[in-house]
């Protein structure tokens, strides 16, 4: 299926891997210019030399920036002054006891993955208007929504983003810019799988007798029972992310694996 969005501009915030990296070469696939974007220099270059093998016609950049404050997203925005498509991948999770959760924890986890969207999209939004085309995408989580009790500021990060995504929507009205928000389930992104080994080798545990665990007693009302691989969320974020889309808008998007026990 030709999505039509070839020659578009995309910037996917914290895409050195994970559904970050698999949501940049699905744009690839679709001949979209890709900006990649991350923390560390040495995976920035090691995901851009991996995307340009695959696609050497297209115009493949990495930019190394810290999101978490004013300073990183302007030092992305001075190398990145015009995109078509922004994807607010960027995000950190962290499970931790309600009660001892710091002040600092609670600004450093909404800095992160709130704010880096809200100050690019704050830059970015004027421009797709004035050209009557564009498209935000903030990926939030099934956590939004059913806040897990073990990562209580997480779940807020991902409701937040939500709010702002439907807000920046508003602003839209009569174009053809869309903002949107997609909610993803458990994944089998490298952080995750990283976490849930260390888990593994703590308890003497195989890999997949954790996963199950996990399904019984932290996801219980999953509907597909396993880990989501990131390019099924990929396929939702590029979808959305294209021309075919153009009647979403304003929308909670669902990749969740049916863990939200909600129709709507």
């Amino acid at each position: 299926m030709d999505l039509k969005i070839q020659n578009k501009i995309a910037l996917v915030t914290g895409s050195t891997q994970g559904i970050g990296f698999a949501t940049a070469k699905k744009l690839c696939e679709e001949g979209v210019n890709v900006i990649i974007n991350g923390r560390s220099k040495s995976k920035v270059n090691k995901a851009v030399n991996s995307l340009k093998k695959q696609f050497p016609k297209l115009d493949i950049k990495g930019i190394v920036a810290n999101l978490k404050d004013k300073k990183g997203c302007d030092k992305l925005i001075n190398k990145v002054p015009h995109i078509d498509i922004l994807i607010n991948n960027l995000g950190i999770f962290e499970p931790k006891e309600f009660e001892k959760i710091s002040e600092d924890e609670w600004l450093n986890m909404f800095n992160i993955n709130v704010m880096s969207g809200v100050r690019l999209s704050q830059h970015y939004l004027s421009s797709m208007i004035n050209q009557n085309w564009g498209r935000i995408i903030f990926i939030s989580s099934e956590s939004a929504i059913q806040i897990p009790k073990e990562m209580i500021h997480y779940g807020m990060s991902k409701t937040a983003q939500i709010s702002i995504s439907r807000g920046i929507a508003e602003l839209t009205k009569g174009t053809n810019v869309t903002s949107n928000s997609i909610i993803v389930g458990p994944s089998k992104s490298e952080g995750v799988m990283t976490f849930f080994e260390a888990i593994s080798k703590q308890n003497n545990q195989t890999a997949q007798e954790i996963e199950k665990e996990f399904f019984e007693n932290a996801r219980p009302t999953s509907l597909i029972r396993r880990f989501a691989d990131v390019q099924e969320s990929a396929n939702m974020i590029v979808y959305t992310a294209s021309a075919l889309s153009s009647a979403t808008n304003g929308a909670i998007l669902r990749v969740d694996g049916g863990v939200v026990q909600s129709a709507f």
